[in-house]
């Protein structure tokens, strides 16, 4: 028997889906994800973020203002254990076509990676490889993934800190191969708000046996961090997320992004406005110093220049005035 929802419950449940199609929607829009006639794969881990990228793609599917079919795929990597008939029942109790594949992967992670050491990164690389293939030989226009916004954050910082890279995880790529193309539908999407969502829906979670519950990986301590600044000063998540859209490669420096080595003059210099005391050179006092040149006997006397003020009085009527030392050697 379905257990029925408060009201109150109802309410927040309704909140909670308006607010994850809002933020996938305009990811959509914002990245230009999903086009007409597009065959978009869905890939599922059995995870809550894979689940609820389902349900809310399903969801926009309906209202959507072009066409496009959605097509679940899963890899069983035949990990010990793994629940082979979880994904099959649910997707069929929702009628989602889907691709099952079975590829050991299990195997070559284990066999190629030392014990106690991180699966993550040999393993998503078999996964990606694996189904890239797919996607090509089903004609898949697009491969949808699950990653959230605090997946995109935690990977900047990941790379930041022990790649000593600027790059974190784009709403949309293309391929290295160029024939394929990824989405990120839930790059708007926090996770709080995708694990209420995934246990008022009560996805049929699959744990990852390989890594997800690896103790001491760099991911946790990062999203432990990360937390922490969110509770410390709230709202800094939204802030670190928003300078990733909000790049300025000219106040970096990487050369490869911007052409420092060309940068020179481009413009005449004029004669600053002096009778403003706002203007650059206003109640300026100069002080500046040469050297003594071999030969010479006589000092070099220092020079003062007021370069606006008319009189000691008008120097001292203004705030704020400036003085620069200069040294020429």
């Amino acid at each position: 028997m379905t257990e029925r929802l408060s009201k109150k419950d109802q309410i927040n449940m309704n909140k909670l889906r308006k607010r994850l199609r809002r933020e996938t929607g305009r990811a959509i829009v914002d990245y230009n994800m999903i086009e007409e006639g597009d065959k978009v794969m869905v890939c599922l881990s059995g995870g809550k973020d894979s689940y609820t990228m389902l349900a809310i793609l399903n969801d926009l599917q309906r209202s959507a203002p072009v066409n496009f079919e959605l097509i679940a795929v899963n890899l069983d990597q035949k990990q010990p254990g793994y629940p082979e008939h979880i994904l099959p029942e649910y997707l069929k109790s929702i009628n989602q076509p889907y691709h099952i594949i079975e590829r050991d992967t299990y195997s070559v992670v284990k066999d190629t990676v030392p014990e106690g050491k991180t699966t993550c990164g040999i393993c998503s690389r078999l996964r990606r490889s694996t189904l890239y293939a797919i996607a090509n030989e089903i004609g898949a226009t697009k491969i949808a993934l699950g990653h959230h916004r605090d997946d995109i954050i935690e990977t900047l910082f990941l790379n930041m800190f022990n790649g000593g890279k600027l790059k974190a995880m784009p709403p949309k790529l293309r391929s290295d191969s160029g024939r394929n193309v990824l989405i990120r539908p839930l790059a708007y999407c926090k996770e709080k708000d995708i694990e209420q969502y995934s246990i008022a829906k009560k996805f049929p979670i699959i744990p990852c046996n390989l890594c997800g519950t690896q103790e001491g990986l760099q991911r946790q301590s990062i999203k432990a961090m990360i937390k922490q600044w969110d509770k410390d000063y709230p709202g800094r998540s939204d802030v670190i997320f928003k300078s990733i859209q909000n790049v300025s490669p000219s106040q970096l420096a990487d050369g490869e992004l911007f052409d420092f080595k060309s940068l020179a003059v481009n413009a005449i210099a004029t004669a600053p406005e002096q009778n403003h005391a706002l203007s650059p050179l206003a109640n300026i006092k100069l002080n500046s110093w040469v050297p003594e040149l071999e030969g010479e006997s006589e000092e070099v006397e220092e020079i003062v220049e007021d370069w606006s003020a008319s009189s000691a009085d008008e120097v001292n009527s203004v705030v704020g005035k400036s003085k620069v030392q200069v040294f020429e050697p």
